[in-house]
């Protein structure tokens, strides 16, 4: 019985094309719920996002149109988990009766109709998008023979993908986040302790006038500094939480690079749009981390969709609108915070993700931001 059903040409097709789409172009299933007789399998980072193989018999345009409803409302959900405004969906149907006449009818929808392995090789829109496709196909096995290599290749494919997934969501030691508390504790206690609070935040705050004059340095020692113990606590115990997961995603060397790069973004911001105000605080190097956090939740957002909408994006606004509510929070460098952080992790890249090219963009577009904030804090707003 085993033998006749891999024998049977839609599952041989079926299974060809599971093949190709996980093991060669690194889609990954997509669960869904009462969904019969087809697979959804997706990789946001190709350029057809969405591939469809359709087992199930279609006999008519009235079938036809129903899958074609289905179909969007399922995407609208998968547009929804994953923030994509555009999906390109090809839908590879493998039994479409020949009363079906309105195939290709919806430019929005890539419809495929494949009943032998030849039509892969005759279709001139696979062949542009997936030109490989039809030679990838071609196997010395079959049979039994082929269920086992192709079964073998996908589990050992996955088992690969669930690794490094593993490697990516595995909490590590953050030893880089309990420096840096132990950083802004030792700037808080020592001046306290030895009488020289006040004296040491005003050499050392983010205070724009004093920057211009030329004491740069205090761009940076401002981000160490804390007004009160409750400024200090509160500061800490955010880099707590948002700091060991950003740690712990994007490694030690690219976090310290993040925090301090968007704290001197922040103070930058605090220069250019606070006047002569002095600012102190770690907030600008935390909101930071959100914007590495909120970027690298982009890219996993088939895994962390529901946490970005849930939990990272409320954080951000909820912190942002208190900043203007509360009075004597510099919002300005949660702002100029946030937007560095979200583009130096751009420029740095996530691991197993981000592409040369863009990593490449990612700098180019950091590298004029930097050259502009520079420009507001240095000669537009002195």
């Amino acid at each position: 019985m085993e033998s006749e059903i891999m024998l049977d040409n839609k599952n041989v097709i079926t299974m060809k094309l599971l093949h190709y789409f996980i093991t060669e172009k690194n889609y990954n299933p997509i669960i869904l719920q009462g969904v019969e007789n087809e697979i959804w399998l997706e990789n946001l980072d190709s350029d057809c996002e969405v591939i469809r193989i359709v087992s199930g018999y279609i006999h008519n345009n009235e079938q036809f149109d129903f899958d074609v409803f289905k179909t969007k409302r399922i995407l609208k959900k998968i547009k929804k988990k994953t923030f994509s405004f555009h999906l390109n969906v090809m839908s590879i149907f493998l039994d479409l009766g020949d009363n079906v006449t309105k195939l290709g009818e919806d430019p929005k929808l890539m419809c495929i109709n494949v009943k032998e392995e030849n039509d892969i090789n005759k279709n001139d829109l696979i062949k542009k998008i997936f030109p490989d496709l039809s030679k990838k196909m071609n196997y010395h096995e079959d049979g039994i023979e082929l269920f086992v290599k192709i079964t073998n290749d996908i589990n050992k494919h996955n088992k690969e993908d669930a690794s490094r997934l593993e490697k990516v969501f595995k909490t590590k030691k953050t030893y880089i986040t309990y420096f840096l508390m132990a950083v802004n504790i030792i700037f808080y206690l020592t001046p306290l302790l030895l009488g020289q609070f006040d004296s040491v935040i005003s050499s050392y705050c983010v205070h724009g006038p004093s920057i211009r004059a030329g004491e740069y340095y205090r761009l940076l020692s401002g981000i160490f500094l804390h007004g009160g113990t409750i400024h200090l606590l509160c500061n800490c115990y955010s880099l707590y939480i948002i700091g060991s997961q950003i740690e712990s995603y994007l490694g030690k060397v690219k976090y310290i690079i993040v925090y301090l790069f968007s704290g001197l973004i922040g103070s930058l911001f605090s220069m250019s749009f606070g006047g002569s105000a002095a600012s102190i605080g770690a907030s600008g190097a935390i909101f930071g981390l959100m914007g590495a956090l909120l970027y690298f939740g982009f890219y996993y957002r088939v895994y962390l969709g529901n946490v970005v909408k849930s939990q990272i994006i409320p954080l951000i606004v909820i912190n942002l609108g208190l900043g203007f509510m509360l009075q004597g929070v510099d919002n300005f460098a949660h702002i100029g915070g946030l937007l560095g952080g979200f583009m130096i992790t751009m420029a740095l890249g996530i691991k197993d993700k981000s592409s040369t090219f863009e990593k490449v963009n990612g700098w180019i577009i950091c590298t004029i931001f930097t050259a502009f904030v520079f420009y507001l804090a240095f000669i537009y707003s002195a």
